[in-house]
């Protein structure tokens, strides 16, 4: 079971859409050195991933109902 990277992911998105951590950082009110250490986490405060989410216009909480949805059954 392999678990979810929520930092990795989010890291991801932003490349796909040409987009800059410097931006994302002034989006959700944060300086760009602690959106990198966040990003380097595998968890992240529900309502930052919220904020994000919306910056980013992604569902980032569908990776994790997605991964619930594969492993209820493997616990």
């Amino acid at each position: 079971m392999e678990k979810i990277h929520i930092g990795e992911i989010i890291s991801r998105k932003l490349k796909e859409k040409y987009l800059t951590k410097k931006w994302l950082a002034k989006q959700i009110h944060k300086d760009e050195s602690s959106l990198c250490k966040m990003l380097k986490n595998s968890s992240i405060d529900t309502e930052l991933l919220l904020r994000i989410s919306f910056a980013l216009d992604y569902d980032f909480a569908s990776h994790l109902s997605e991964y619930f949805n594969e492993n209820k059954n493997s616990r």
